[in-house]
C-alpha cells in the first residue's frame, strides 16, 4: 500500500486566508524584515468598510524567532482578529520590505540605513531597481 505525502496541518491564519473574501471588516496581515527571508515584524490592520484605511493597527516584532513561526505572536494575531470581527482575513504572500519606517526611523526619501539588502529594491518582487 502506498502512502500519501504527510502535509504539515495549515496554521489557524492560514486557514482563514484560504477561506477567501467574506466580507468586511478585513483584517491585513504584512511581514517585515532585514532582508526577503527572515520576518522580524508583522503588522495586522483591520479595514472596516471599502474604501476606508486601516484602523486599528497593530504591530509585533521578534529578534531571534521569525514573527511567521512564533506561536505567541500568532495567538495574539488571532485574538486581534477575532476582537475586531473580522470576516476576511488577507496575508502577504513573503516580507514586503523593511521593518523600519519613513520619518519614524530614518529620514522622508532616503534608504534606511538599518537594511540594505532593501536599497533600491522593490519591496513586491525584490528584485533590483534603479
Amino acid at each position: 500500500m502506498a502512502k500519501g505525502i504527510k502535509r504539515r496541518p495549515a496554521s489557524p491564519l492560514a486557514r482563514k486566508v484560504r477561506k477567501g473574501f467574506r466580507g468586511y471588516p478585513v483584517a491585513t496581515i504584512a511581514f517585515y524584515g532585514p532582508d526577503d527571508r527572515f520576518s522580524s515584524k508583522v503588522a495586522v490592520g483591520i479595514i472596516p468598510a471599502e474604501g476606508a484605511d486601516a484602523d486599528p493597527l497593530e504591530r509585533w516584532f521578534a529578534t531571534d524567532l521569525d514573527v511567521r513561526r512564533d506561536p505567541a505572536i500568532g495567538d495574539r494575531i488571532l485574538a486581534f482578529i477575532r476582537e475586531h470581527g473580522a470576516r476576511t482575513v488577507a496575508m502577504s504572500d513573503g516580507i514586503m520590505g523593511c521593518p523600519h519606517e519613513e520619518i519614524i526611523d530614518y529620514p522622508e526619501g532616503e534608504v534606511c540605513p538599518y537594511c540594505p539588502f532593501w536599497a533600491h529594491r522593490d519591496r513586491f518582487t525584490g528584485e533590483i531597481i534603479h
